[in-house]
């Protein structure tokens, strides 16, 4: 047994000595685990606890106290599959303030992006060294982003083709414009989340992610930030 391993209520995996406390979130115990041992022997992290969800994780709060930094480890799945989305969700509507790294097998591009539109603040793939993986997570631990250098150049030469709109200063990509012009129109989630081919849980997302860009209170503001820009 590695030295400072300790087995906490629900099963989760703690260990101390450091500074940080990082939950370890991924429904496949193993790499769960394995994860947590491997951050613990490369950072002399404060305590790595590893959880099968994002609802384990959630009920330990009260004990445990919210973590420094979440990774959700989704493997082969995708950024906008429904139970990541729900996932992300979740995390953002329990603790907002709380950092989520996406920790995943695919580095395409437009994976990134989604990823990023869902309000994650670092995107490592699983292609990466460990070293590079530890680093990128400090990073975003004390309030920066990280997305592997290997695809920004593929990133941004996708936004150029899809297009990112600059609506009253700020920046959104091909997906985001769309739902922006959709609430400019007064449509409903469903709607929109039909008309995109989402799903209603993606478009809330994006909305969230949207009224935080534009510092707006509500959807009725994001409206007329809109009308204003084209205007």
């Amino acid at each position: 047994m590695l030295q400072g391993l300790i087995k906490d209520r629900g099963g989760a995996t703690s260990i101390a000595h450091g500074r940080y406390t990082i939950a370890v979130i991924d429904d496949r115990h193993l790499v769960a685990e394995c994860l947590a041992r491997c951050l613990q022997n490369s950072r002399p992290l404060d305590q790595v606890v590893a959880y099968p969800s994002v609802i384990d994780w959630i009920a330990s709060l009260h004990e445990e106290g919210d973590a420094a930094l979440v990774i959700l480890s989704i493997g082969g799945k995708a950024a906008e599959d429904p139970h990541v989305v729900s996932a992300l969700t979740t995390l953002q509507e329990t603790c907002p303030s709380v950092p989520v790294v996406l920790l995943a097998d695919g580095e395409e591009a437009r994976q990134i992006l989604d990823a990023l539109d869902l309000g994650v603040r670092g995107y490592i793939p699983t292609s990466v060294s460990l070293e590079v993986a530890v680093n990128a997570m400090i990073l975003v631990g004390v309030g920066g982003t990280f997305i592997p250098a290997s695809s920004l150049r593929s990133s941004c030469s996708s936004a150029q083709r899809e297009g990112c709109a600059p609506i009253a200063g700020g920046v959104f990509t091909a997906r985001q414009a769309a739902v922006i012009e959709a609430l400019r129109k007064g449509k409903a989630n469903k709607i929109i989340a039909y008309e995109l081919n989402m799903r209603e849980s993606t478009v809330k997302v994006h909305v969230r992610n949207i009224m935080k860009k534009l510092n707006a209170k509500n959807r009725t503001e994001v409206a007329l930030i809109a009308n204003s820009s084209i205007g």
